[in-house]
């Protein structure tokens, strides 16, 4: 994965990103020497995101067929929640 400085990002700008793009699918952004964020071109972000709400879903319905859920009407529901933030 490519990094790019905080300093190069400020005088190239986004061309920094662009090149660093072209080499990998994601590229770090490291401000004084630490690794502090990650820039991808949003194709990747939107499958990424595909992926984690997948991922989600399939979560669900396992906890659902395993029984682990709660059926209870609104109110219900919103007095279970406030009385667990207490």
């Amino acid at each position: 994965m490519h990094t790019i400085s905080a300093n190069e990002l400020k005088t190239k700008g986004v061309s920094s990103i662009e090149s660093a793009l072209a080499q990998s699918a994601e590229a770090i952004i490291s401000v004084r020497g630490q690794e502090r964020y990650v820039v991808m071109n949003l194709d990747e972000y939107n499958r990424l995101r595909v992926c984690e709400l997948e991922s989600a879903l399939y979560e669900t319905r396992q906890q659902i067929a395993a029984g682990a859920f709660v059926e209870e009407s609104v109110d219900e529901h919103l007095a279970r929640l406030r009385t667990a933030a207490t």
